[in-house]
């Protein structure tokens, strides 16, 4: 008999911690097969102040982290972190620091539509490894034809203004419980993860809520 884990993932599009993270849970749920998860992504912005149209990505990390020697040794450890979980990082073709606002009302949209996890997926893909802007609604449209959504009904949602408030409330709600950083991850509504944690150290949580 399985039993039934809910997990919660509050994320943002553009870090590349929460891509490893979905690696390291989907890795450690791939050793548990007696666990049925139900995922649910929940948004997070790591800069809420980002302009609506984004910003030149150099000039943003420029501006976030100081000296390119600097962020140099960032890419790199994040380039090493992403391979150990199958990722091919490719920080070189990212030209748009993207506002994500948008990308997590498409998250929200693909929830109702039951393909949020492809949704997140091919976010992620299409940022960090094709350099997309996913800021931009066009490759979004996109993004939700690739992920099983009707892209036309995704088109009049952006069209329409739909559900910014709502996503950015449930922003505010997540910083008002104390995230400060993602990935972030809820487990039954009781447990609280921080942080991109070891596939191991998922699986010995796992077993031990599910024998508890």
């Amino acid at each position: 008999m399985s039993s039934i884990l809910k997990i919660e993932i509050i994320s943002d599009t553009v870090c590349p911690w929460c891509y490893v993270g979905k690696r390291r849970i989907e890795s450690a749920l791939l050793e548990c097969p007696e666990i049925t998860a139900e995922i649910t992504w929940r948004p997070f912005q790591l800069n809420p102040l980002m302009p609506p149209e984004g910003m030149d990505y150099g000039d943003y990390y420029r501006r976030k982290f100081g000296d390119e020697d600097r962020i140099a040794k960032i890419r790199s450890a994040m380039v090493e972190a992403g391979e150990e979980e199958g990722l091919d990082f490719k920080f070189e073709k990212i030209k748009r620091a993207p506002n994500t606002l948008a990308s997590h009302r498409l998250i929200r949209w693909a929830g109702a539509a039951g393909v949020q996890d492809a949704a997140v997926e091919t976010l992620f893909r299409t940022y960090f490894m094709e350099g997309q802007d996913i800021g931009e609604t066009d490759v979004l449209i996109h993004i939700a034809g690739e992920a099983g959504m009707d892209a036309e009904l995704v088109s009049e949602l952006y069209r329409e203004g739909r559900d910014v408030e709502l996503v950015a409330e449930e922003i505010r709600t997540a910083q008002d419980s104390g995230v400060t950083g993602v990935p972030f991850f809820i487990l039954n509504e009781e447990m609280g993860i921080p942080g991109a944690q070891e596939a191991g150290y998922f699986k010995k949580l796992f077993t031990g809520l599910m024998a508890s």
